[in-house]
């Protein structure tokens, strides 16, 4: 494999749910994404891979093992650096767009770079650019609520790259469409995945999707599993 971009070791999450009902969600999930690799991590829901992704982004922190990032150990950063890494390394798809509605299409594309010190003249140019690229380019200057849901997906997809990011984490990003939105949404996802080199883990229950992916790893007993 080649260079690690995401390694996870060890993992282990417990959800406590009263008294001697612990509900053991993790348990030793191991996981290697090399450079420019795209996995499909398939699981049905409940099984934990919710968990896993945002552990993964850290956004939630394991009970133990560990979550290195271009071989940059992630466990145990204050919330300031960890912070810094999700807005520079990760970016985040999930299955509902979660696009700020008060703001365009380009707009929502622009204010990650802004947050991230990049001038504003250079964040429009590339916000506008990703949205070109996707098909959306000339939805721009429209609100999330005047685009159709495939095309709120992709401005999605443009938010999530706006600051170029090594790895990109994808839970269900095309469980909210119908099956040939789908089939079109997940492969601009993909060609974009592939022309920018990035690495990406995206969950999906479509059997269809994860057959076109790199690799596929299931989780069993809170585990990942090949295949």
């Amino acid at each position: 494999m080649s260079e690690a971009v995401l390694r996870l070791k060890g993992l282990e999450k417990v959800y406590n749910k009263g008294r001697s009902n612990e509900v053991r969600v993790l348990n030793g999930a191991d996981l290697e994404l090399g450079r420019g690799e795209i996995v499909a991590l398939v699981a049905p829901s409940g099984a934990g891979k919710s968990t896993l992704l945002h552990i993964a982004g850290l956004l939630d922190t394991p009970d133990a093992g560990t979550v290195e990032i271009g071989g940059t150990a992630m466990t145990g950063l204050g919330d300031r650096r960890r912070t810094g890494a999700r807005r520079r390394d990760i970016g985040f798809v999930y299955q509902f767009h979660h696009l700020l509605p008060e703001f365009t299409a380009l707009e929502n594309v622009v204010l990650p770079q802004l947050a991230d010190g990049t001038p504003r003249r250079d964040a429009v140019a590339r916000a506008q650019g990703l949205l070109e690229r996707v098909g959306v380019g000339e939805r721009a200057a429209h609100r999330p609520s005047a685009m159709s849901g495939g095309e709120q997906q992709r401005v999605a997809f443009c938010r999530a790259l706006a600051n170029a990011p090594r790895l990109l984490l994808a839970d269900e990003p095309t469980g909210n469409l119908d099956p040939a939105t789908s089939d079109q949404v997940f492969a601009t996802l993909v060609d974009l995945v592939r022309e920018t080199g990035l690495s990406a883990l995206i969950a999906t229950h479509n059997f269809d999707l994860a057959a076109r992916m790199d690799r596929r790893v299931r989780m069993e007993d809170g585990r990942l599993v090949e295949g």
